[in-house]
């Protein structure tokens, strides 16, 4: 007898491809998707690890994500909505986990985007930090010590850049935020903030859906 299908991967599918069909506006501003958001709630009752951030996922947690989806969008992108008409785009926006140097807190993050600008070429922009997991292994205290810029590709020039420029920031000014790992799978990350704003995150391999694990 075959094993019975696992009910995450058709949602996970779906999920994937009514993003793709999104442009950056629509799955990175605040915009309404009511279907996304029900078919993440689905998912979310799935959870195949429902303490994600204990230490012994951490194989499944950390390493690189890409960011496919923001309900209310994020700080970036509502600043650049802002700047409408203005022809800024989004190339990629990425968060690096990694095990931290430092035994407290225990996980650095590298929060990133890359930004195209007409003319003039793109800009990497960095936000390093940390996570405080809580006990209960689903969330984590959140802030970040420094920010990195760079200019790369200027004039859309392969490998003329300039040097990356790190600025740290100071203890009065630092805030802490708590974020949520609400879903966690060998493919796809969910993160939520204080307010509710949820976030999609994917390993690079599971952009196409041909490519995830149907585990």
């Amino acid at each position: 007898m075959s094993a019975p299908a696992n009910p995450r991967h058709p949602l996970k599918t779906q999920l994937l491809q009514r993003l793709q069909g999104l442009g950056w506006e629509q799955a990175l501003l605040a915009s309404a998707q009511p279907e996304i958001d029900e078919i993440i709630h689905r998912l979310e009752a799935l959870n195949p690890i429902p303490h994600p951030l204990e230490e012994s996922h951490w194989p499944a947690l950390l390493g690189t994500w890409e960011l496919l989806y923001a309900s209310q969008g994020t700080v970036l992108t509502r600043q650049l909505g802002n700047l409408r008409p203005l022809p800024i785009q989004i190339k990629r926006i990425w968060q690096r986990l990694t095990r931290s140097v430092q035994a407290s807190p225990p996980i650095a993050t590298e929060n990133g985007a890359v930004l195209s600008l007409p003319l003039v070429g793109e800009i990497t922009a960095i936000a390093q930090g940390t996570w405080q997991p809580y006990e209960e292994g689903e969330s984590a205290n959140v802030s970040f010590g420094s920010f990195t810029l760079q200019s790369t590709r200027i004039f859309g020039i392969a490998g003329l850049h300039l040097p990356p420029v790190t600025v740290p920031v100071l203890d009065v000014l630092r805030r802490e935020a708590l974020w949520i790992t609400s879903y966690l799978d060998e493919d796809l990350r969910f993160g939520r903030g204080a307010t509710g704003n949820v976030f999609v995150f994917c390993r690079s391999r599971a952009a196409n859906p041909q490519f995830l694990n149907k585990s």
